[in-house]
């Protein structure tokens, strides 16, 4: 896949995130909870990757087990903390705001993790990152405007 698709399923799989997000807060409110949307959430998607998996026939890889170091499992925890605070905080900042707000946190802490090589290669954040990453905090300003009053 060439590096300009790549970008284009990104952004196309972005584009689903706001409306991941209002689904969950609906679901949230259907079942008395964000904990328990995103409970359910997770469920539902550990089932279609399951099936995916075995559509695909790909071979089980190792389970995970002492020899892989403790922090190998972070990434389900953050993802589960992701969910259900998404799903909590998207009805009061709208979907917008929510999906600006997330991606300025994570080009502030991609930003980071390159800088200092975490769990990857090393790339230094130059002058150029650093102005994008401020041009998307004046983006997120815009599109969240905290200044003005939500619709009644």
């Amino acid at each position: 896949m060439n590096a300009w698709l790549a970008m284009l399923a990104i952004v196309a799989i972005g584009a689903v995130l706001p409306l991941q997000g209002l689904v969950n807060a609906r679901l949230a409110t259907a079942l008395h909870g964000p904990v328990m949307a995103a409970f359910v959430s997770f469920l539902v998607g550990s089932v279609v990757l399951g099936s995916w998996l075995l559509a695909s026939r790909t071979p089980w890889a190792a389970v995970p087990d002492a020899r892989f170091p403790a922090w190998i499992w972070i990434g389900g925890v953050l993802g589960a903390i992701y969910v259900a605070v998404f799903t909590l905080l998207i009805p009061r900042v709208g979907a917008a705001a929510a999906i600006c707000l997330a991606v300025f946190g994570q080009v502030v802490a991609s930003l980071l993790l390159d800088h200092y090589g975490v769990l990857q290669a090393q790339r230094p954040a130059d002058w150029t990152r650093i102005t994008g990453a401020v041009l998307v905090l004046l983006g997120v300003a815009l599109v969240a405007a905290p200044w003005k009053a939500p619709p009644a």
